[in-house]
């Protein structure tokens, strides 16, 4: 066990939000949940690795995809309930969409536009 991992606040699932954030722009890319497992290795991989809520299980970012994300530091927030992951993306694409990072929608007068590109079908990334 990892004493650092027992200061992070644990949510009732035993999960905490994970932040991954481009280390170079300081863009968000995407927001999704670790357990103790994920975290642990994480760091001892350097490699993301998320909790999958909908199927239940530790996902390796970019098993699918080749989308991996290289850990070049880890945070914790003053609450212990946030990570934050400062991390290099492989292939520029964070969003299962295709697209650079998960937050490509913008609130305009009442309607969510999406302003970023779509850089790669996501057929031709998960075929589909």
């Amino acid at each position: 066990m990892s004493g650092w991992a027992d200061q992070v606040r644990w949510d009732a699932r035993g999960l905490v939000t994970a932040v991954a954030q481009d280390h170079r722009s300081g863009r968000v890319l995407m927001v999704a949940f670790m357990n103790r497992e994920a975290l642990e290795e994480t760091v001892a991989s350097g490699r993301a690795v998320y909790y999958s809520r909908s199927r239940d299980r530790l996902w390796r970012k970019g098993e699918e995809s080749g989308h991996i994300q290289r850990v070049h530091e880890v945070r914790l927030d003053c609450d212990g309930d946030v990570v934050l992951l400062q991390v290099e993306q492989a292939g520029e694409l964070a969003c299962h969409t295709g697209r650079a990072s998960c937050f490509y929608s913008v609130l305009k007068e009442g309607e969510w536009i999406a302003v970023d590109p779509v850089l790669k079908d996501p057929e031709l990334i998960y075929g589909k």
